[in-house]
């Protein structure tokens, strides 16, 4: 499960939430993404499908390759994590991390495919450790606006990935528990 101060926004929740914001806003012309060869638009985002599948064909394979005896993967797109994180429970320690980064990297991917970008803000630079990240659409990361962190890149913002962020964010909350217990 995604850890955030909002036990019900999970991945499973955003992934929801994007599979409702897929099926209520179909395309209607090219200007939403498609080619505009096209003599007939989809009658859906094929980016939003894409990015659904992908999701889905990543944590499949990701628990597949961790557990190949997992039961077969669920119907629905949003039990996904669930089935994932149950099959590879008893895995090790590296697997354990590497799953809630991916579901944690799809959690903040979900969110910022239904149009919230604002769920790069709360999380802290990892360079500098300043709170603050905005979203940049064109370069697809998060960037640290903080004026000293660019002074220490030579006068560029440092930029990250989700995938760095989800990193963060997982390792931050693993180092919480061990100074718990």
């Amino acid at each position: 499960m995604v850890d955030n101060a909002d036990e019900t926004d999970t991945a499973a929740a955003r992934f929801g939430h994007l599979l409702k914001y897929f099926k209520e806003r179909p395309v209607t012309g090219p200007v939403e993404g498609h080619a505009a060869s096209r003599s007939t638009p989809a009658p859906m985002n094929l980016a939003v499908l894409d990015h659904i599948d992908a999701s889905v064909q990543e944590v499949v394979q990701h628990t597949r390759d961790a557990n190949p005896e997992a039961g077969p993967a669920p119907s629905r797109a949003d039990a996904i994590y669930d089935w994932c994180r149950e099959s590879t429970r008893l895995a090790d320690e590296t697997v354990r991390l590497r799953t809630a980064v991916i579901e944690y990297r799809q959690y903040l991917e979900h969110a910022i495919q239904a149009g919230d970008v604002k769920v790069v803000r709360p999380h802290r630079c990892p360079s500098c450790g300043t709170l603050g990240l905005l979203w940049q659409r064109q370069t697809q990361r998060a960037v640290c606006v903080n004026k000293h962190c660019a002074r220490r890149n030579g006068g560029h913002s440092k930029a990250w990935t989700l995938a760095d962020l989800a990193h963060q964010h997982v390792a931050s909350k693993e180092s919480l528990k061990e100074c718990a217990t």
